[in-house]
């Protein structure tokens, strides 16, 4: 312990006797200022719960004056006609309804049978002398290696050997 050690724990005591001092003048302020609390309630306790309703009353009204007007109500509805009072009127018909390829109507009907396009006129080749499939598979289709699809095609025509085609035969061409 310093030499000033003591004088500090010293000023923290007086400084917390003050405040003591102090807080016990408020408090027997505050006793002094309101009433003294009867054994039995007084009749002026119904008093202080009115002002209390008075004033959240007050406050209700306060905000219902700054709220936005409400719009006007609606006229309640007809009471339905019993059916035989009813008149007779034609039953509307619902719009047809177009599917779209999103909705499940579409996807649950089967699609319509597309006709099928006009046969376009068919290419055909006459073999000249010296004519081998391979040779009119390049010539006319682009590439040798076509020839068996060139065979396949004219095989009614060609007969079961596929070198032995002659000149004159009309031969159809794949697309």
């Amino acid at each position: 312990m310093g030499l000033f050690d003591f004088m500090r724990s010293d000023k923290k005591k007086e400084q917390a006797e003050k405040a003591a001092e102090k807080a016990a003048e408020q408090v027997q302020q505050q006793a002094a200022a309101a009433p003294a609390a009867p054994s039995a309630m007084p009749a002026d306790t119904g008093i202080k719960y009115t002002d209390s309703a008075a004033a959240t009353k007050a406050a209700a009204e306060r905000m219902a004056a700054a709220a936005p007007p409400k719009a006007a109500p609606m006229p309640p509805k007809a009471a339905p006609m019993p059916p035989k009072a009813a008149p007779a009127m034609p039953a509307a018909k619902p719009a047809p309804h177009t599917p779209t390829p999103a909705s499940a109507a579409h996807k649950a009907v089967p699609a319509a049978p597309m006709p099928k396009p006009a046969p376009k006129a068919q290419r055909t080749y006459t073999v000249r002398p010296g004519d081998s499939l391979s040779a009119i598979a390049r010539r006319e289709l682009g590439n040798e290696g076509r020839w068996r699809e060139l065979y396949a095609m004219n095989k009614g025509v060609i007969g079961s050997n596929p070198d032995m085609i002659h000149p004159g035969m009309k031969l159809n061409l794949p697309g």
